[in-house]
């Protein structure tokens, strides 16, 4: 039975730097040289890959399942040198669509990648989508995901490709000199690539009951929660006066049976055109020296207004409203970077167009931290494998991968 695995597995593995030219192994009905041939546990059998590294694949007897193969990297002298330093081929910093996505493709391009999820730093790991409550515009979901539950399928699917995994802040990086430095609360690692994927925090008005109705009423993306049945057919209210808070009001009309806009000035920032747009809709509400105070419920809990202040006079009163959306934007998670790579004036990476190159080589970026526009999580997923596979091909391109295997279950 043993014979059946063969010496194949490698096949869709990695990329075509990481095929090797292997031999499958067909067991015959009764004992044979060629059966007999096939080593014991713990035995090690060398085979030559394209790039002329070889490999060394042991079979592992201490798994319970009889077909797992584990097969663990045996590299030229210089590759032996940089595993014996104890330098990395890649580190990700940050979870989330886009950290996950770059650690799924990593890993399974046999690059081993080193994982710091987060901890405090920008939210708990898994990024905003731990305080979604349900994800209905992800693909491959037809009835919706939650947040969280997305979040866990995409670490674990890391996980069983051979990612490493901290959930720890990075708290020191240093980018000037490669190998690169990454340390954390708990460790030290040296790496020839970073994928910097901390994403963005929505900013937030800090509210009293704040905390109580994030992702229960209140939420920072209408195009993520809009649609959901919690706001669909309802009247809500939206936070802000520049182009984000007037695309968020339009938006919601899709769905909402009125909305409110709360503008803190006498005036909207949003360029002309927004403007125009927002006045000549029916469906939206402008209220101008406005601010939110708190968010009232009814008893059964739920939120069912808001209490709004008029910024000129004091006088306040209740809104009756089932949603809040803040439009006031977001502040990306780059403060490592700084002084370091380049950042744009609201400190978004820059990256080339695209791609996810930074202005260092051997640092890229996906997700929120460099896309300013859309923020979606099918898109922060895009741009780290996008972040993923320009790792391998930079290290290829500068002989610095060194290829590590996975145990295969079968």
């Amino acid at each position: 039975m043993a014979a059946k695995i063969g010496l194949a597995l490698g096949l869709g593995l990695g990329s075509v730097t990481q095929r090797a030219a292997m031999a499958a192994v067909t067991p015959s009905p009764s004992p044979s040289p060629l059966s007999n041939a096939l080593p014991p546990p713990h035995s090690v059998i060398f085979l030559k890959s394209w790039s002329a590294r070889r490999r060394s694949l042991r079979l592992d007897s201490s798994r319970k399942s009889p077909f797992s193969l584990r097969a663990q990297a045996s590299t030229s002298s210089d590759s032996e040198a940089s595993s014996a330093k104890g330098i990395e081929n890649v580190v990700i910093i940050g979870s989330g669509p886009a950290g996950y996505t770059a650690a799924i493709y990593a890993a399974r391009a046999n690059l081993k990648p080193v994982v710091f999820e987060g901890y405090q730093v920008g939210g708990v790991p898994g990024g905003q989508l731990m305080t979604t409550t349900e994800v209905e515009n992800f693909p491959g979901f037809p009835d919706g995901i939650t947040g969280p539950d997305l979040m866990d399928r995409m670490r674990r699917q890391a996980e069983r490709w051979g990612a490493e995994l901290f959930q720890e802040d990075v708290e020191f990086l240093d980018v000037k000199t490669s190998p690169f430095t990454v340390q954390s609360s708990e460790r030290k690692v040296k790496c020839y690539s970073i994928i910097f994927a901390t994403g963005a925090t929505a900013k937030r008005l800090k509210l009293p009951r704040e905390d109580e109705f994030w992702s229960r009423g209140i939420s920072a993306c209408a195009i993520c929660d809009g649609a959901s049945p919690l706001f669909k057919r309802q009247v809500l209210a939206v936070v802000g006066g520049g182009d984000t808070a007037t695309e968020e009001a339009l938006y919601l009309t899709k769905y909402a049976r009125h909305v409110h806009l709360l503008v803190r000035r006498n005036e909207l920032r949003a360029s002309k055109a927004m403007q125009d747009r927002v006045h000549n809709n029916p469906n939206i509400t402008l209220h101008f020296n406005t601010e939110a105070v708190d968010i009232v419920s009814n008893n059964r809990g739920q939120m069912s207004g808001i209490l709004l202040r008029k910024v000129d006079t004091g006088e306040e009163s209740v809104l009756e409203a089932k949603g809040l959306f803040y439009g006031i934007g977001h502040t990306p998670n780059s403060q490592l970077l700084e002084g370091q790579v380049e950042l744009d004036s609201s400190g978004y990476v820059i990256v080339e167009e695209g791609s996810a190159r930074t202005s260092v080589e051997g640092v890229f970026a996906a997700g929120d931290v460099q896309d300013h526009e859309w923020r979606q999580a099918v898109t922060a997923a895009g741009s780290g494998c996008v972040a993923a596979l320009s790792v391998e091909r930079y290290l290829v391109g500068n002989n610095l991968l060194i290829e590590f295997h996975q145990v295969l279950h079968f």
